[in-house]
């Protein structure tokens, strides 16, 4: 199955970075957001997420000139999928608008394309037009996508079985590396272990007393060496099983309830403390710049990774 033509569906925070996942892998790519002043200023973004990867060389300037020139705005939804083979929809994780926006691509586009959700939690399955069915999947990424290798694939219940395996080869084929669910795991394995540490770390915070400076300091200095080299399961086999399964029986440890809220983000989002792009959240960025922390950011992870692929060689 050859996939050469994407469409995809919404331009902010991972749209546009997976517009260019697309082009640096090959395919020519239509680009479109509901919201005119998003779609306009994701070139810009692009370019920005290039410039990083040059100033990385983890892409040449020809890679970059050539990806650039595969990415095109379009009008309408209708324009971005007449002629796509896979169409990626990355919009809002709102079931509703996500309803509205299969049933728009159901009127438009082809009938053996792939439909493939971006969704990080939501069964999106239920949403979609029944003829789309068979040809609809999850391809779930990472920010930013262009730099993070993981992307979850899971079927529906009606997918075609030669769905996964293409969208599997094709992102091989770009060097990322796909995870296959056989079936939908609300939130894959990332995002639920991710998940889990947010609950931990915030009640850490409420209730403990610990600060954010705390908890980043024990994951930096006690777990990201282990983690980066075993894993997580291979870890607990170095430490011995039998003291993993004496560690559980102590019952120590009483994993936090989901209350469905957290004082300390309240507390810190009521006083405009909302992340890096508002110059403040757990940390003060000192009147640094979004673009300047997500290009720092960026340029610290592209080392790490060449570093972690140069230790690691061919092990996975």
């Amino acid at each position: 199955m050859e996939i050469q033509r994407v469409a995809v569906i919404g331009a902010g925070t991972m749209g546009h970075a997976l517009a260019l996942v697309h082009a640096l892998g090959g395919c020519r790519v239509n680009l479109f957001d509901s919201n005119p002043d998003v779609l306009n200023g994701a070139p810009a973004m692009i370019r920005a997420a290039c410039a990083t990867l040059r100033e990385a060389e983890a892409i040449t300037a020809g890679q970059e000139h050539d990806a650039l020139g595969r990415i095109a705005p379009a009008g309408t939804l209708a324009e971005a999928v007449r002629d796509a083979d896979l169409i990626v929809e990355a919009v809002v994780e709102k079931a509703g608008i996500k309803r509205g926006v299969f049933a728009e691509i159901d009127r438009f586009a082809p009938a053996m394309a792939i439909l493939a959700s971006n969704t990080s939690y939501l069964d999106i399955f239920p949403l979609i037009p029944e003829a789309r069915q068979a040809r609809a999947a999850i391809a779930h990424w990472y920010t930013p996508p262009y730099i993070v290798d993981l992307v979850d694939l899971a079927p529906g219940p009606h997918t075609d079985e030669e769905i996964i395996p293409a969208l599997k080869a094709l992102y091989e084929g770009f060097g990322k590396a796909p995870q296959v669910f056989k079936h939908l795991v609300p939130g894959y394995i990332a995002n639920r272990l991710q998940a889990a540490l947010n609950l931990e770390c915030l009640r850490m915070i409420d209730e403990f007393g610990v600060s954010a400076q705390d908890i980043d300091f024990s994951i930096r200095h006690g777990l990201t060496e282990r983690l980066a080299v075993l894993g997580h399961m291979r870890k607990m086999d170095y430490t011995g099983l039998e003291m993993v399964r004496n560690g559980i029986a102590g019952g120590t440890y009483q994993p936090p309830r989901n209350t469905g809220e957290s004082p300390v983000l309240d507390r810190l989002i009521e006083a405009g403390r909302g992340g890096v792009r508002s110059g403040a959240g757990f940390y003060d960025y000192g009147g640094a710049s979004a673009e300047e922390l997500f290009q720092e950011r960026d340029l610290r992870l592209l080392r790490l990774k060449t570093q972690l692929q140069a230790l690691m060689g061919e092990e996975q």
